[in-house]
């Protein structure tokens, strides 16, 4: 039996901030480094950041990420070191550097490329094509990067079958609802399956609208999970595993598979010697680490924190401003906000009209005051009125409508707009998936913005997240009227939301099956849904594409967000029902 100290670097990189970036994976290679790791690994492309999108095609970017992965290097005496960063080699490719004793050893280039959901690496990157085996001290290694280990018949299986006991798997593995279980499951699987102990590291952070959870881990041979990191927040795992004790090796050969049938002609198995870099003398005792737990409903939350949070720091601005109607969905966009920036970064708005209710100004002032933070009162009647005045001549003799209800958000929206401009403070909208959905909401209105906070969060999670917030408090630091009144945009007299909405239990699941599941008109109508509400939910849906790709980016919680993860024409006359 062989002892091994591995570190799992948990960080918090900035797409292009490769100074910053480096500075941060030098400081943990010191860290481990002090702790006698044998070995630290990093997530996948730590030096850019991922996704570093179309900064790829620019090759000075490209260069200055070589550069920085040199001072890396140079910075890794007395340890080993796998640092995720963009190699160059007659294309460009998504790859781990292997690093020991201050000299580059050997580079894996990661070999399945993800072109799904939100992903589109095929755009950038080509496909690695060897399966390197490290021997560290009597140990082998392999290495590979996140998809690779999602492939059951991937490089993590062809070097466990080249003898590897330790698979180092680097990510960046964006969060949604039950994903990390899914994705502990799967690798302790693989582990068990293989015979090898997998090290699974993942990045944290919010980056445009994906949130990446952390929570990495190491899974032991038979499955078990020896160690495991925090959620939502950087973090440094150190552990000590030891290798060939109850091995389950050759296990990967029971199903008749041999390295010959899993790899092309043109992949080779290469074997390479990492000289030890370690320096002597005793290791420093590594203290017990509590096990991590989350409910769902937590993480959802921990994920529209860290998303805001990072978004507006790292887009450089001094603060964010809310438009408090005194309903629900401002009530949690405001709450998330006060909870990831504080409450001095956040100001509110309360803009009433003609329509607005007294419960409503009690409930958006109550709701402030207990947050503790600044709210500002600027009617919009007198402006309504002139617009009206305004228009007057040209709508002569027709109908009030929708396009009233309409001018009156979009004044709201003209004035957090100037707020913005004024006081640098970014636009944070309210509006939620449910809405999103079925186009329940004003261009140039609502949807004025710079982040939409809760865009991937339905109506009904968003009271389930506000009941836990209060939970969490212990009292009503949401006001307890704003989760039992009945939902309403305020922009006429007596309206609801189910004047024009099905009610949001009923539209909820409608949506989940038609957007996230892509389930047909006749597979959703099976379930027990009404056909009729189906049919005009549906057609909803289609028609409001031309509004969402004007919305604002927005954090992804569930497995199809609108956006990269769900992209539909425009211009489309095909219809569903």
């Amino acid at each position: 039996m062989t002892s091994l100290r591995i570190a799992l670097a948990q960080i918090n990189p900035t797409v292009g901030d490769l100074s910053g970036n480096t500075k941060k994976i030098i400081s943990c290679i010191r860290k481990a480094r002090s702790r006698k790791a044998d070995i630290v690994a990093f997530p996948e492309l730590a030096v850019t950041g991922y996704p570093p999108e179309d900064l790829l095609l620019k090759r000075q970017f490209v260069r200055d990420n070589t550069d920085a992965l040199r001072k890396i290097r140079d910075a890794s005496t007395e340890i080993t070191a796998v640092v995720g960063f963009v190699d160059e080699d007659g294309g460009i490719y998504n790859a781990a550097a292997v690093i020991s004793g201050g000299r580059l050893v050997d580079t894996y280039h990661k070999k399945h490329l993800p072109n799904y959901g939100v992903f589109d690496e095929y755009r950038y990157f080509r496909a690695g094509r060897r399966y390197p085996v490290y021997n560290l001290g009597g140990i082998s290694i392999g290495v590979n990067i996140c998809e690779d280990i999602w492939n059951e018949k991937g490089p993590a299986r062809v070097q466990a079958l080249a003898g590897a006991q330790l698979i180092i798997n680097i990510n960046a593995s964006p969060y949604h609802m039950g994903k990390a279980l899914f994705r502990e499951r799967l690798v302790s699987s693989r582990a068990r399956e293989y015979g090898v102990t997998i090290a699974y590291v993942n990045t944290v952070g919010g980056q445009d609208e994906l949130v990446f959870d952390g929570g990495s881990f190491i899974a032991g041979e038979s499955g078990e999970i020896l160690a495991k990191g925090k959620y939502f927040s950087e973090d440094f795992i150190i552990a000590d595993i030891v290798i060939g004790g109850k091995t389950r090796r050759g296990k990967p050969q029971s199903d008749g598979n041999g390295l010959k049938s899993l790899i092309a002609a043109d992949e080779r198995v290469e074997k390479t010697d990492i000289p030890p870099a370690v320096a002597g003398g005793p290791k420093p005792r590594i203290a017990k680490r509590r096990p991590v737990s989350m409910t769902v409903t937590e993480k959802v939350y921990n994920a529209l924190m860290l998303g805001t949070r990072d978004y507006v720091t790292k887009n450089g601005f001094r603060g964010v401003v809310i438009g408090m109607s005194g309903g629900v969905d401002s009530a949690l966009v405001t709450t998330i906000a006060v909870d990831s920036l504080g409450r001095e970064n956040v100001h509110g708005l309360f803009m009433p009209s003609m329509y607005t209710s007294k419960e409503s100004r009690e409930d958006a002032y109550t709701h402030a005051g207990n947050l503790g933070i600044e709210i500002t009162t600027i009617p919009v009647e007198a402006i309504f009125r002139a617009y009206l005045e305004t228009l007057s001549e040209s709508f002569r003799g027709l109908e009030t409508d929708i396009t009233e209800e309409n001018l009156q958000a979009r004044i709201r929206g003209n004035i957090l707009m100037a707020f913005s401009n004024k006081f640098g403070w970014l636009v944070l909208t309210t509006g939620n998936k449910s809405e999103m959905s079925v186009g329940y909401a004003t261009l140039y209105g609502d949807m004025a913005g710079g982040f939409a906070v809760i865009k991937d969060v339905p109506k009904t999670l968003v009271y389930e997240l506000c009941r836990w917030r209060n939970k969490k408090e212990g009292g009503d630091l949401i006001p307890g009227r704003i989760l039992w009144k009945e939902p309403t945009a305020e922009l006429r007299p007596g309206q609801k939301d189910t004047d024009s909405l099905p009610p949001y239990p009923l539209l909820d699941p409608v949506l989940k099956a038609y957007v996230e599941e892509d389930r047909s008109f006749d597979e959703i109508i099976k379930t027990g849904c009404d056909v009729e509400c189906v049919r005009k939910v549906i057609g909803m849906v289609d028609r409001s594409e031309y509004k969402r790709r004007q919305a604002p980016p927005g954090i992804k919680i569930t497995p199809r967000a609108f956006g990269k993860d769900r992209r539909f024409p425009i211009t489309n006359r095909y219809r569903s029902c």
